[in-house]
């Protein structure tokens, strides 16, 4: 399986200039109210899971604490904004941009 690096992630978030803010301490410090800006966010985190890999939760989970405190909240948005599908205590990415 495919090792999820949430420092990947969140050097990914810093660099870029509309999600920047949003990132405190090395982690997400809130999600943006603005529904593109949250989408761009998503996107961003949903690069860190391998396209064709399944996940199980325990391991989403600990990828997902590492970006933002609220990692329940963050797995359901990107479950519920389709970058992420799940079953059986897997997930997959089913959504996002095919680049990095």
């Amino acid at each position: 399986m495919t090792a999820l690096d949430p420092a990947a992630t969140i050097d990914s978030l810093a660099c870029n200039p509309r999600l920047a803010p949003f990132v405190r301490d090395r982690r997400v410090g809130t999600m943006p109210a603005k529904l593109s800006r949250r989408r761009l966010l998503l996107d961003a985190v949903a690069q860190g899971f391998e396209p064709g890999v399944r996940y199980p939760e325990p391991a989403v989970n600990e990828f997902l604490r590492h970006i933002h405190a609220d990692h329940a909240a963050l797995r359901r948005y990107l479950v519920d904004e389709d970058f992420l599908d799940r079953a059986d205590g897997f997930y997959w990415r089913i959504g996002g941009s095919t680049s990095g």
